[in-house]
């Protein structure tokens, strides 16, 4: 007999012997041994020659079946692995070292990947089906998921798993990889310290939100701070905080809660510091505001490929709010608001760095001035087929300097001279 129509056989007289009710009421250790032990009396009744490691497979693959998510629960084990793409029941990729490649996973048919990203997303409250097909959810460990079913998905169900470590990493780290240099995560640190409103842009998995979670790190711990997110995937370790996310329209349609009607409410809450995990909508005319009336040192991401575009990507998203305001004066409260401009990008070796940062410095006539602080040059590609480059002042010292030492904040000159190279 074939093993994965054995396993398949297996599967469902175990699931004609469970009770699932009664094993959701125990713990999860005590329900794995008890599960285990079904699964090893249904095979030995069977009677069907197999190996040791054919049982242990068997075993495992059930209980990851029946406790987790069927064929992915040993990716989601590899810490390495930071992003799971399962095209359809039979395609699985993965991102492994910023490098893809295809996994050694699927799924008996297109009803059983259904039926995990049902479980993933009925976790967070949320549904899909043919009446909504698209859906954002998370996994416990913060990971976002997203789902998209037939008749959107013409090949049938996919869905993306975009991971998140087990904690957040730490400031040191992101220095030791190389995705920034020790000179500007200390003037980044600083900003932070002194309430300087922060914009982090970059494209689909350049590191925006790991980014935004280890600046969030240097908010003193005597502030209270709000985040807001479509999929609650920010990782703060401050004591002082209040986490909220949105909601999707119900079955009628009805229901749905906007990131911009989450950010009105935060600022009846005291907020000290709003952190938006991503703009993507009206709630940037918001959020501008918000940053002009007493909560600096807020932050949020933004999907730009540079500096200048994710500005213009704020005037696009204040002109949803449909309040016809003048282009200069949105300007102004975009320059007004914000002080840095933090460029992530994902280069070619798949390595995730820090390329630029930029401060705002006002307005020029109708135009916002900016001026780049640092930059990551780029040289060309090692033997080893890593990028080659060098993390460069520009050697101009920042306007914000003097705002840093009302803050009892002092920077060494030398942290604008350093150049620090990257092999």
């Amino acid at each position: 007999m074939n093993l994965e129509n054995f396993k398949a056989e297996v599967h469902r007289t175990l699931l004609s012997k469970l009770d699932l009710e009664k094993l959701s009421r125990i713990n999860s250790s005590q329900a794995r041994q008890a599960v285990s032990s079904i699964i090893s009396e249904i095979i030995s009744d069977r009677r069907v020659p197999l190996s040791f490691d054919e049982q242990e497979k068997i075993q495992t693959d059930l209980l990851d079946e029946v406790f987790g998510l069927g064929p992915l629960e040993p990716l989601l084990k590899d810490q390495k692995i930071s992003d799971i793409m399962v095209n359809d029941k039979d395609h699985v990729f993965i991102e492994k070292g910023g490098l893809l490649t295809r996994a050694d996973a699927s799924f008996r048919d297109d009803r059983h990947l259904l039926q995990i990203i049902d479980r993933i997303v009925s976790r967070v409250g949320r549904r899909v089906d043919e009446s909504s097909p698209m859906v954002d959810a998370r996994l416990p460990d913060g990971s976002r998921v997203n789902a998209i079913i037939p008749p959107l998905a013409l090949d049938g169900p996919s869905m993306s798993i975009r991971r998140f470590g087990t904690g957040p990493l730490a400031a040191n780290q992101l220095v030791q990889l190389k995705s920034i240099s020790a000179e500007m995560m200390e003037l980044l640190s600083a900003a932070v310290r002194a309430r300087l409103s922060i914009l982090i842009s970059g494209g689909t998995g350049a590191g925006k939100t790991t980014f935004l979670n280890i600046l969030s790190q240097y908010i003193p711990q005597n502030e209270r701070v709000i985040t807001i997110e479509d999929a609650a995937e920010l990782q703060l370790a401050q004591e002082n905080i209040v986490r909220l996310e949105t909601r999707p329209p119900n079955v009628e349609g009805q229901g749905a809660i906007r990131q911009r009607q989450l950010l009105i409410n935060c600022l009846r809450m005291r907020p000290d510091r709003i952190i938006i995990g991503e703009c993507r909508g009206e709630e940037a005319f918001d959020m501008l505001q918000a940053m002009n009336t007493g909560h600096e040192g807020s932050m949020t991401t933004v999907h730009a490929n540079t500096a200048r575009d994710a500005l213009t990507r704020l005037e696009s998203m204040v002109a949803m709010t449909n309040l016809n305001l003048p282009e200069k004066t949105v300007r102004q409260q975009i320059a007004s608001a914000l002080t840095i401009v933090v460029q992530s990008s994902r280069l070619s070796d798949g390595s995730r760095k820090c390329v630029s940062i930029h401060e705002i410095t006002g307005m020029e006539e109708n135009v916002i001035s900016m001026q780049e602080i640092f930059a990551f040059q780029k040289k060309g590609i090692g033997p080893n087929g890593r990028v080659q480059g060098a993390f460069v002042p520009s050697r101009i010292r920042p306007k914000f300097l003097e705002q840093l030492r009302t803050a009892g904040i002092f920077l060494p000159p030398s942290l604008f001279e350093k150049v620090t190279e990257v092999n």
